[in-house]
């Protein structure tokens, strides 16, 4: 027995009603492949526009090796010119990707090709829209998002494979103490489930998003990224209406960000090999019991 990997379910539009009903509310997945239709983006964004307008902006890039335990989370591994790192991703594989790019900041203009969906739910966060760049090989690794967000994760110029959980497996899945990501050991495609035998049976769900199609990812979904092609997404994001889920954000914001932070670089390696320990014990004793917590 391996991971339990189910489709998502696809609809060309949903009605407001529907969509709160069958998944905002149960907190479940779904690919609106029509959302995009009436976007300016969904025609006009390719690489050499986007390079046309920002090309010269230093950006940050990202590899797939494990994060430096003296680090913060998320370190640059390097910099490079926006229109340069596009050349690059469109002519060869490569791991380096862009991470949570906010291209709107330099170029304000971008955010008129973009048609929030407020037609299905409130509370988005306009000031944060977020983008997201990366070359055929390269792969985000398996986390959800600190400050518990609603996602609409839209692709563009390409096709990107997607693995989600429910939070409720965190602890199956190595979930780091004190954080919002799993252990870096194993590979989420194709994992060792003798070395790692809490993953056996964890359910999910796989998504292969094409161009102009949008994943919806509820409040606090686990999830990993691969990109098949050179290519790039964008997030919009929007607040739960719960008020408790607003105040674990917070907490996840001071405990799981900042502090971890602290720790990390005050402690470094003998503090990450601690809690990696600790990810394992916890995995073990969660298997043990047969079922995941809520």
């Amino acid at each position: 027995m391996s991971f339990i990997l189910k489709s998502v379910d696809t609809v060309e539009s949903i009605s407001p009603e529907d969509f709160k009903k069958n998944y905002l509310i149960p907190r479940k997945p779904l690919i609106i492949k029509g959302l995009t239709k009436s976007w300016p983006a969904r025609e006009k964004w390719t690489t050499a526009y986007l390079k046309e307008i920002a090309g010269e902006l230093e950006v940050p890039l990202y590899d797939n090796a494990k994060a430096d335990p003296s680090k913060p989370i998320n370190s640059a591994a390097a910099h490079m010119k926006f229109g340069d790192y596009l050349d690059l991703i469109k002519r060869e594989p490569t791991e380096l990707r862009i991470f949570f790019f906010n291209l709107f900041k330099h170029v304000p203009s971008l955010i008129n090709d973009v048609v929030l969906p407020k037609d299905l739910m409130g509370g988005f966060i306009e000031s944060m829209p977020a983008m997201f760049f990366g070359g055929s090989n390269s792969v985000t690794f398996l986390h959800y998002d600190i400050d518990l967000p609603h996602l609409f994760h839209t692709h563009f110029g390409g096709r990107k494979h997607i693995i989600l959980f429910d939070n409720k497996w965190k602890e199956r899945l190595y979930c780091i103490p004190n954080a919002t990501y799993a252990l870096e050991d194993y590979d989420v495609a194709n994992p060792d489930f003798e070395k790692f035998p809490a993953l056996k049976g964890v359910e999910g769900y796989e998504v292969f998003l094409e161009h102009g199609d949008t994943l919806f990812m509820p409040t606090g979904m686990w999830h990993w990224m691969k990109y098949l092609d050179g290519s790039f997404s964008l997030s919009l994001r929007a607040w739960d209406a719960s008020p408790v889920r607003k105040v674990q954000s917070i907490f996840n914001l001071a405990i799981k960000g900042g502090l971890d932070s602290l720790l990390k670089m005050a402690f470094k390696a003998p503090y990450a090999e601690f809690r990696e320990k600790l990810a394992i014990k916890r995995a073990e004793k969660a298997l043990a019991k047969g079922s995941p917590r809520k």
